[in-house]
């Protein structure tokens, strides 16, 4: 599976460099997410701009599990790079109630640079009390 994993000080950007999203690859970016998480990471965007097609939205529900892991984590799992042909699926599917999209992956480092400032802030104010 072509995927690149670029650890950063405050997130994770997982890319899959493949042209499809299919039943084969999804349990390989589900288990890079556990081991992401398992490492202390916390914050995990993905960027899905180089894939074109999705056969199954079953494919898609390894996403739930890297969701899970980042909140239970008390991080964030962000989606980006999403074609029209996956966006339509993930509607389908109902994955777009679930989780989270961001239109590019500088809004999703943006995103996850102002939630942390936030609980900076909400973790200074508590240690005050």
């Amino acid at each position: 599976m072509a995927l690149s994993v670029d650890k950063l000080e405050k997130y994770v950007v997982v890319k899959l460099n493949e042209p499809r999203f299919t039943n084969e690859n999804a349990p390989k970016l589900k288990s890079e997410f556990i081991l992401l998480t398992s490492e202390g990471h916390r914050n995990i965007i993905v960027d899905l701009s180089n894939v074109e097609h999705c056969e199954d939205s079953q494919d898609l529900s390894c996403l739930l599990v890297g969701d899970r892991l980042c909140k239970n984590a008390n991080g964030l799992f962000l989606i980006t790079g999403v074609n029209a042909e996956v966006e339509k699926i993930i509607e389908i599917s109902g994955l777009d109630e679930s989780l989270n999209f961001v239109a590019t992956l500088a809004e999703a480092v943006d995103f996850i640079y102002m939630e942390e400032v936030e609980k900076d802030l909400r973790d200074g104010f508590e240690e005050e009390d």
